[in-house]
């Protein structure tokens, strides 16, 4: 009985550490991006959408290309007055203006069409127009999942992005106790962030 104790702590410390890595490969293989609204009017959050879609636009045939979330980084570091640029051409005629950064950010849970995110802290290219006080917009800019995937396209990003078939299948729905302790060690993330700052 001693025996099969201790294999069955075994086996769940290294089921733990396997989770562990699993919440890892999410905050070092992804790049999110959020753009924030001045306000919840019908009028500005049209105009986050036409932000959403001039930027999207410019790094989708770009970010396609680049084969590593750390490359990924370098360009968005590099070219981040060219995506302010893009942004504020979408605003041209409003007088708003926009900033824009890649920083770390405490995101909650967050459902996609076909995959859902724990919450947690992960790298984000970030948009704010005027007061940046409307509801926001978020996707995943690295991996290439701005745009609507198909269970198979996401499935074939997610292994670019060096996703276990574990992970993967967690934040598709199928291992719903993994994603619950990805969520777990993601909001714990978020509040030990808040507790540093």
């Amino acid at each position: 009985m001693k025996l099969f104790l201790f294999g069955a702590a075994i086996l769940g410390v290294l089921w733990v550490v396997d989770v562990k890595l699993d919440r890892d490969t999410l905050n070092d293989g992804l790049i999110r991006m959020h753009i924030v609204a001045n306000s919840d009017s019908q009028e500005d959050q049209n105009l986050k959408l036409q932000v959403r879609d001039a930027v999207t636009a410019y790094l989708t045939p770009i970010l396609e290309k680049i084969p590593s979330r750390e490359e990924a980084e370098v360009y968005l570091r590099e070219h981040l007055e060219d995506l302010k640029a893009i942004a504020q051409q979408a605003l041209s005629d409003t007088g708003q203006q926009v900033t824009v950064k890649l920083e770390k950010q405490a995101f909650p849970k967050r459902e996609y069409d076909t995959f859902t995110l724990p919450a947690g802290t992960y790298e984000a290219l970030h948009f704010e127009i005027g007061a940046g006080e409307g509801h926001n917009w978020w996707c995943v800019v690295f991996p290439q999942l701005c745009l609507p995937a198909t269970a198979a396209e996401f499935d074939a990003q997610a292994a670019g992005a060096g996703f276990s078939d574990t992970l993967t299948g967690a934040v598709e729905g199928d291992y719903p106790i993994r994603f619950f302790l990805l969520d777990c060690l993601g909001k714990l993330e978020n509040w030990l962030g808040s507790r540093g700052s």
